[in-house]
């Protein structure tokens, strides 16, 4: 039965603080704990009715502490909603679910700055986005320059960014600038299927399609939030940074596939779990399936670390060739790269002791604190840097962790989650049309699908200030800099 045609009864919302709302665990049986919604009250209320559904629905999984949480880009998904947050206790036979995670495995945001103003890249604008938008292939079935048999993307697939940078695809210190090291430890790749193998070995170095994108921006003075922090990141004034969007593409997809198949099979007749929803299929996360996704998804983790540090490399190319410098003499750093649809083991206080959860994040980025140790050293005092993608025609932001983040196990939103669907979207908007108005104020926008142009008009997404007020108001994050585009390559 599809639940979705069902009818939704509406929650009655009790009010924690401006921005943070809660289901009672009364709304639904089989609920074993409430769930939050962080919001402010027009959020809310433009939010899909299937959100609380999804997130009332996640309350029910075995192991489950605390709460489940919705961000506040929170919009319907697959299984969890898109911006769910959920930790299972391990020990009381907690589950992981590839609905809590995604089928874009570490879909994410890399930023790179570089010691370049508006004035030097605006006459060269238009040359630069032609240029990398033949360099990094965009769109459904791209194919990348690094060309791997499935014995090479077996390599890939364990070891990360750690295997671009070896390559002379990165630079060492491009590592340090990376959760998790750019690669996730103890990936088996006998755990994923050959079919997943073929699906991605020619994919590493693309963006896909949807809502990825590869974005020129610039960093207006006003836009500075948190100028001493902004500075000691080496962001500055009438700077031009680098962001892109992208995941492990349709290896990332077939992973999950594989094992939603394989949960299905196992879930109810050999572990006795029911659910009120089969796109929230689960395997306890000790079992041994649940311990092959957690490798088959640290393989695809992996691939999309490798993805978007290959990609990094071609536009430091591109950026070398047009302004004939080296992109060390640029300044082409990059700041950091994150993942926001994931799954990790962490420590974390429930009840007044520690516990070993495994933490879902599916459209929801994290955010530790400063001190945390599972914030990489270089940023380790600062607290974790935090990439936040816009719509195309808004901006994006970057923000940093905060120690009142334990609050959502150290978890904030990943972007502006949107408001319209796909098909809705080009029923109202005219690819073309959308083009030459996003350039009449001034974002030139390269894209090799008009309809998939419309898709992704500003419209069609949340309002982008405000979703970000709200984490910085709720204490899971806090601003540092918008981050304003000029130039954005589509898929």
């Amino acid at each position: 039965m599809d639940y979705r045609n069902q009818e939704i009864k509406k929650p009655d919302f009790k009010k924690i603080s401006d921005y943070i709302w809660e289901i009672s665990k009364d709304y639904k049986t089989g609920m074993r704990v409430p769930a939050r919604i962080y919001a402010s009250q027009a959020l809310l209320d433009g939010m899909d009715m299937h959100v609380f559904d999804q997130i009332t629905n996640v309350a029910t999984l075995p192991g489950i502490v605390d709460y489940a949480y919705c961000m506040p880009d929170g919009h319907s998904g697959y299984g969890f909603p898109i911006g769910g947050v959920a930790a299972m206790d391990i020990a009381e036979n907690g589950v992981i679910s590839p609905g809590g995670i995604g089928f874009d495995i570490n879909c994410g945001m890399k930023l790179v700055r570089t010691d370049l103003t508006y004035n030097d890249v605006k006459p060269k604008l238009r040359e630069l986005l032609e240029a990398l938008f033949k360099a990094v292939p965009s769109g459904v079935g791209s194919k990348g320059f690094v060309r791997l048999d499935a014995a090479g993307f077996r390599k890939v697939i364990e070891e990360g960014s750690e295997w671009c940078v070896d390559k002379g695809y990165g630079w060492k210190e491009d590592l340090e600038t990376t959760e998790l090291g750019g690669r996730e430890a103890n990936a088996d790749n006998r755990t994923v299927s050959n079919k997943a193998v073929d699906r991605g070995k020619d994919q590493i170095g693309t963006l896909g399609s949807g809502n990825h994108y590869l974005e020129i921006q610039h960093v207006k003075e006003e836009n500075i939030i948190d100028k001493a922090l902004a500075k000691k990141w080496g962001i500055f004034p009438d700077q031009i940074v680098i962001m892109f969007h992208c995941g492990s593409r349709g290896f990332g997809h077939q992973v999950a596939t594989d094992y939603l198949n394989l949960f299905l099979e196992v879930m109810e007749s050999k572990y006795k779990i029911k659910i009120l929803d089969r796109e929230l299929a689960s395997a306890p996360f000790n079992s041994p399936e649940g311990q092959n996704y957690f490798s088959g998804m640290k393989c695809a983790m992996n691939m999309s670390f490798a993805n978007r540090q290959t990609i990094l490399h071609r536009v430091r190319e591109v950026f070398s060739s047009v302004f004939a410098t080296d992109a060390e003499k640029l300044g082409m750093r990059q700041i950091y790269d994150v993942s926001h649809n994931r799954a990790s083991v962490e420590k974390h206080k429930v009840g007044g002791s520690m516990k070993e959860l495994i933490v879902h994040r599916k459209g929801a980025t994290a955010a530790f604190g400063p001190g945390s140790e599972y914030v990489t050293p270089k940023y380790r005092e600062d607290g974790q840097p935090i990439i936040i993608g816009g719509s195309m025609e808004t901006g994006s932001y970057l923000l940093v962790g905060t120690e009142s983040g334990a609050q959502t196990w150290f978890t904030t939103a990943h972007g502006s989650g949107r408001t319209m669907s796909r098909t809705r979207a080009k029923q109202l908007y005219r690819g073309d049309t959308l083009q030459k108005e996003m350039e009449s104020r001034g974002i030139i926008v390269r894209t090799g699908s008009y309809a998939g142009l419309a898709e992704e008009a500003g419209a069609a997404y949340k309002n982008i200030d405000e979703v970000i007020e709200v984490a910085h108001a709720a204490g899971i994050s806090r601003k540092v800099v918008k981050l304003v585009p000029i130039g954005n390559i589509k898929g």
